[in-house]
């Protein structure tokens, strides 16, 4: 039987072809003769007790400058005409992320949702580390100016971090001295209502940033990025490089500890990042770095992927 998948994403039109996870996923899903639909959360749409989303035929190809392509719209139950929805936009995690979440959750009993809407929603990538202290480093959330003093002096040299950024966008090391915590925290306070994270500065990160790659809980391999000289931050989108690497005692010790609630919470592909043999995040909502993996590595990990998915659907 053919599989049929939405995938409810950020415009396909532009989609990196050499580094976009849900590109690949789509190219093997393609290559095992799937049937493919596109569409964004702004056209996911409830009436009437049904989940109805505006979405095009799709097929992607490795053409840099036409990805993707599309036959005309057309409007898919979400409960009825497709197999497998993958929930693969990009953040921000804010209200329409959640409602999009509370949508596909009312599906999920019809059709397979990846990840699984309520665990994503209930699993912001910072927060769900928090579940795991004894494997982080020493981790701050709040809003309170004399406990993140407190923190400050204890560990002096400090990253501070918003709750729902991505892609290492307003992630700031502040040593002991720097006298701009002040200024940061009025910006960061200025525009959010929610509490930041503040955590103890790793220096291993200057021998690089993991991102491990697990599929239902199991780790499948990880690339090691390294941020430029200087530099803290170590996520490709912002300049830094990766290497293959193998996974350390410390990092199998992570991932036995978290693998099986992310089972149980339905997150079936999730990148944690790991620095110093220390969990720093939980990537949830459209995991990345299966395309690098692939390239470094020679691990499949989008093959896997779609492995696991067929035989979740094969169980019923």
């Amino acid at each position: 039987m053919t599989l049929r998948i939405a995938i409810q994403m950020d415009p396909l039109e532009r989609v990196n072809i050499d580094g976009d996870t849900t590109f690949a996923l789509a190219e093997v899903a393609q290559a095992r003769g799937a049937k493919m639909f596109v569409y964004g959360p702004g056209d996911l749409s409830f009436r009437e007790g049904r989940v109805i989303a505006w979405a095009r035929p799709a097929k992607v190809q490795r053409v840099r400058e036409t990805p993707g392509i599309f036959g005309a719209h057309q409007k898919i139950d979400i409960a009825r005409d497709v197999d497998v929805v993958l929930m693969r936009q990009d953040p921000p995690f804010d209200m329409a992320y959640i409602t999009a979440c509370h949508l596909l959750e009312m599906v999920t009993n019809q059709t397979l949702v990846v990840n699984d809407p309520a665990g994503v929603r209930s699993s912001p990538e910072k927060i769900f580390p928090l579940l795991f202290p004894e494997i982080m480093p020493p981790t701050l959330v709040s809003r309170d100016r004399q406990v993140i003093d407190a923190f400050r002096e204890e560990y002096r040299d400090i990253i501070v971090k918003p709750l729902y950024g991505h892609g290492g966008a307003g992630v700031f090391r502040l040593k002991y001295d720097d006298s701009n915590l002040d200024s940061l925290l009025e910006l960061f306070f200025s525009r959010s209502p929610e509490p930041v994270m503040v955590q103890a500065f790793l220096p291993a990160v200057s021998e690089g940033d993991k991102r491990i790659i697990l599929i239902d809980g199991e780790p499948v391999g990880a690339i090691n990025r390294r941020p430029k000289t200087g530099q803290v931050r170590s996520n490709l989108v912002v300049g830094g490089t990766a290497a293959a690497t193998e996974l350390s005692g410390a990092d199998r010790n992570i991932c036995e500890a978290i693998g099986p609630e992310l089972r149980r919470r339905g997150l079936t592909l999730t990148g944690i990042d790991v620095i110093g043999g220390r969990l720093t995040e939980v990537n949830v909502t459209s995991p990345t770095g299966l395309q690098a993996l692939k390239r470094l590595s020679g691990i499949d990990a989008a093959a896997k992927f779609w492995d696991v998915v067929q035989a979740k659907l094969a169980a019923g």
